[in-house]
């Protein structure tokens, strides 16, 4: 038998890198997938890969800053499967650049999918593990989290919160519920360097393509959290290219 074989799994950002490998493994694995992006053509292209190759996937446009979003999300999930067990907040963005070229409107988006976005997956899906006695919350940070570089100090922050606000709770879950945190390091993924400075983007694609680890890594060390047996939570996993150091 799959070893997921019937779990219920929501994921946001799940149209591309991250996101859509993780599906696609945990689709193999036999869960039951509610999967949400902004992008409606993508994310129809990753539902349709998925139910082609025998898995069961729904699609839901979704933008995570909202919190109506985030509930349609879940409300998908269990009304189409009957519950939701896990749901992981993958959704991000990185647009980063110097404090000197004020992009207001860019670090906005960050501190709205990282931090806001998070939150409120957490909003619409902590009543449902509530009433089910059980779920488990995967949230997606970064080694940025751990150490400091120029120019992504505010996206360091957002996902300095995003460890922070798992931990939180992680504290507050009690022994019903699992939280875990996946900090990946560089990824080779469409969204490094997109929307920001043309320098600074061709510095990234650059050092992405030296020493950036396949988006599989990432999928892979998700679907170990959540195989784990019941009472079993996987607190946190950092994981990184060995060429990153």
């Amino acid at each position: 038998m799959p070893d997921l074989a019937d779990k219920v799994i929501a994921i946001t950002g799940a149209s591309s890198g991250i996101g859509e490998e993780t599906a696609a493994h945990l689709a193999r694995r036999g869960a039951r997938l509610v999967l949400g992006a902004r992008r409606e053509d993508r994310l129809t292209a990753v539902v349709d890969a998925i139910t082609a190759e025998g898995g069961t996937a729904t699609g839901v446009v979704v933008d995570v800053g909202r919190r109506e979003d985030l509930q349609r999300l879940t409300d998908t999930a269990v009304d189409r499967y009957g519950r939701l067990d896990v749901l992981v907040s993958n959704a991000g963005t990185m647009a980063v650049s110097p404090f000197d070229d004020l992009r207001q409107d860019d670090w906005d988006a960050m501190v709205a999918t990282h931090i806001t976005g998070l939150l409120n997956g957490i909003g619409a899906a902590l009543p449902v593990f509530r009433r089910q006695g059980c779920g488990h919350f995967v949230n997606v940070a970064s080694t940025a989290a751990y150490v400091v570089t120029s120019p992504m100090a505010v996206y360091a922050a957002t996902k300095t919160a995003v460890k922070v606000l798992t931990e939180g709770l992680r504290q507050e879950s009690g022994p019903d519920l699992r939280v875990t945190l996946v900090s990946p390091g560089f990824t080779d993924t469409e969204g490094v360097g997109k929307g920001t400075d043309p320098e600074i983007a061709a510095d990234l694609i650059r050092r992405r393509d030296e020493i950036a680890m396949p988006p599989s890594a990432v999928a892979s060390a998700i679907t170990y959290a959540i195989e784990q047996p019941e009472g079993v939570d996987i607190g946190e996993i950092v994981l990184r290219s060995t060429a990153q150091g």
